[in-house]
């Protein structure tokens, strides 16, 4: 039996559940897909799909199967790429998980395709925590330290929470001086999508320590309606600073209580643990660094992997 043609026809079935749509991406028929599958279970001595008249679901033994396939055929991808040199420009399609900042990843996304046009993006735009492995990503974009076992990670720039808000808004309600000013002003808050809990402002305790009160005017699960209301003038809000720097160069927000606020977090790229990287994965988290963070950028090219 063809073990690497066998296990490249599970994963489509997998991904696609349908032995019909994976047989037209390998342009087979439905058929000779459902035969492979057949001999791959004998071989195995195990039942890999549940199957109906309408469709098919992973078994838990497919689900193992499928993450280990997937590291199997990237792993040969890889060493084919590596001993191919340059003889030809990275190619192929990468599965990626971005948070819901289109506005923000746009123009590195444009730039990108133009240097690299036999790279295939498939974007996955999310601001729940996906499971790399599990749910088939090649990278994905998150914010933090800390990373899963089965993840290798990359640190692409540092950014700063700042509080913001349009210059119509502070025309109209003042503008803070202080922490304790923030009371009478109307907030714009990010709420964590996963525990339901307002993301904490990064404001410095003064006087007797104590937090000072932060009112809610608003509140949303995703940042980018936050920014959006900022600059129609609804309230002041606070936002990673990569995310509001053209608003600020364009004059459609300023910012405010700087002196008031300290705040570093990482930005960071991850993808599953190899001991290869794909030349397609790596030239693309080296363009979101330099694109997105270019005084983080490094010196060179990403040659391997960092936990």
């Amino acid at each position: 039996m063809d073990s690497l043609s066998s296990f490249s026809t599970f994963v489509h079935a997998a991904e696609t559940r349908s032995f019909t749509e994976a047989g037209r991406r390998m342009g087979l028929s439905a058929s000779a897909v459902g035969k492979t599958i057949a001999r791959l279970e004998a071989h195995l001595g195990v039942r890999l799909f549940h199957r109906t008249t309408r469709s098919i679901a992973l078994t838990p033994e497919g689900e193992r199967l499928l993450d280990s396939c997937r590291r199997i055929l990237a792993e040969v991808d890889e060493v084919e790429n590596e001993l191919a040199g340059n003889r030809a420009a990275p190619r192929g399609k990468l599965r990626v998980s971005l948070p819901l900042l289109g506005r923000l990843f746009a123009p590195a996304l444009a730039s990108f395709m133009r240097q690299y046009p036999d790279i295939e993006l498939d974007l996955d735009y999310s601001d729940r925590l996906v499971d790399i492995v599990d749910e088939g990503f090649d990278l994905a974009i998150r914010t933090g330290e800390g990373v899963d076992s089965r993840l290798m990670s990359r640190r692409i720039g540092v950014y700063h929470l700042v509080l913001v808000a349009s210059p119509a808004y502070l025309a109209l309600r003042g503008t803070p001086t202080g922490p304790a000013d923030l009371a009478t002003h109307a907030l714009l808050h990010h709420r964590y999508p996963t525990t339901g809990k307002l993301e904490p402002w990064p404001l410095r305790r003064e006087g007797d320590g104590q937090e000072p009160p932060l009112p809610v005017a608003a509140a949303a699960s995703t940042l980018a309606p936050l920014l959006e209301m900022a600059e129609a003038g609804a309230g002041i809000t606070c936002l990673p600073d990569f995310i509001v720097q053209q608003s600020l160069r364009d004059g459609d927000l300023v910012q405010v209580l700087a002196a008031h606020t300290e705040h570093a977090n990482v930005f960071r790229a991850v993808w599953p643990s190899s001991r290869h990287i794909a030349p397609r994965l790596r030239v693309f988290i080296d363009h979101l660094g330099a694109s997105l963070f270019p005084e983080n950028a490094p010196a060179g090219p990403t040659t391997a992997p960092v936990r």
